[in-house]
C-alpha cells in the first residue's frame, strides 16, 4: 500500500498476494507510517489510494479498505476511495463520541471528494449483550440513525449490523495461528456471528443490483 500510495508509477497489481481461490491482500509494512508525512504538501494526497485501486478496474468484486483508527491522511484516503463505510466499534460511552466524529469527517469527505460515500452502519464487536451501559450504548446509537431517516446526511438509512459479535476467546486466538476465524474455529459461535452479517451484507448488495437492472453475479 505505500508503494502505491506514494509513487504514482507503482505497479499496484504487482503488491497484490493472493491468499486463496476468493481473496487477495495489498499488504501494508511498518512504511505506511510515513506516508502521511511524505504527502504532506502533496495537491492530491487524499486520492492517492482511489487512483492506485481504480487502475485494476473490475478484476475483483469487493474490495474492503481496513483503516487505521484515526481521522489522519490514510483514513481520508480510505473514505476517498470507498462507497460505503461500516464502522466497528465496541458498546462503550467513548466510541460513541468518535462514531459521532467519523460521520461528521465523512459528511466533510461527501461534500469535497466523495459525494458517492455513504454509512452502511456500525458493526458492535466484543461486545457483551448483558451489560446495561451496552444496552444503553445501543440505544443510543439506534437512536441517532432513526432521528436521521428524514435528513439528507450520508447515514441517513444507516443502521445498527446484526447480529453483533461477542467477545469469544477463539476470535482472539486465530490471528496468533496466521488464520481466519474460517480456518482456525469454523464452528465457532464468532465464526458463525462474522458469517451471517456478511450474508446479509451481501443479500443487500444484490438487491440494490437487481433494483438498478443488473443480475447479480452467481455466488
Amino acid at each position: 500500500v505505500y508503494d502505491c500510495i506514494v509513487d504514482e508509477k507503482a505497479d499496484i497489481a504487482g503488491s497484490i498476494r493472493t491468499t486463496r481461490d476468493n481473496l487477495a491482500v495489498l499488504p501494508a509494512l511498518t512504511d505506511l507510517a510515513a506516508a502521511e508525512t511524505e504527502l504532506a504538501s502533496v495537491p492530491d494526497r487524499q486520492k492517492r489510494l482511489e487512483r492506485a485501486l481504480n487502475a485494476l478496474g473490475d478484476t475483483y468484486e469487493f474490495i474492503l479498505i481496513d483503516c487505521p483508527p484515526s481521522l489522519g491522511l490514510l483514513t481520508l484516503n480510505g473514505l476517498a476511495a470507498a462507497r460505503e463505510v461500516i464502522i466497528p466499534m465496541q458498546a462503550h460511552f467513548l466510541a460513541l463520541q468518535g462514531v459521532g466524529k467519523l460521520l461528521e469527517t465523512v459528511a466533510l469527505m461527501v461534500q469535497a471528494l466523495n459525494p458517492k460515500l455513504r454509512v452502511t452502519g456500525t458493526v458492535l464487536c466484543m461486545h457483551d449483550g448483558n451489560l446495561m451501559h451496552s444496552k444503553e450504548v445501543v440505544a443510543d446509537l439506534e437512536g441517532f440513525f432513526d432521528a436521521a431517516r428524514d435528513q439528507e446526511t450520508p447515514w441517513r438509512f444507516a443502521r445498527v449490523l446484526r447480529p453483533f459479535i461477542r467477545r469469544t476467546i477463539k476470535l482472539a486466538e486465530c490471528p496468533s495461528f496466521g488464520q481466519t476465524i474460517f480456518d482456525y474455529a469454523p464452528q465457532a459461535p464468532g465464526a458463525a456471528a462474522y458469517r451471517d452479517l456478511a450474508d446479509g451484507l451481501l443479500k443487500e448488495w444484490d438487491a440494490l443490483l437487481l433494483r438498478q437492472g443488473i443480475t447479480p453475479p452467481v455466488p
